[in-house]
């Protein structure tokens, strides 16, 4: 796997992001971090599916893991 490079997000990015973010099995796999969907998205994710890559370049992340909660976000600011 090559490090990601510094990549100018397009809107095409952040519609396919977008699709990741809505997709049944991904936010489960966020949400529980166990079983089939954790472990599906996990091995898929960068490999075979547009979606989720397209979600790691946009928000920073791999598309199983969870994101900071509202508490974290409070915290920051």
């Amino acid at each position: 796997m090559t490090p990601m490079t510094p990549h100018t997000i397009s809107k095409l990015d952040r519609a396919l992001a977008n699709v990741c973010r809505n997709c049944p099995v991904c936010r489960h796999a966020r949400r529980r971090q166990t079983g089939l969907a954790f472990l599906l998205v996990n091995q898929v994710e960068q490999h075979l599916c547009p979606f989720c890559r397209a979600y790691e370049r946009v928000y920073g992340r791999k598309a199983h893991q969870s994101g900071p909660t509202k508490c974290q976000k409070l915290a920051e600011e």
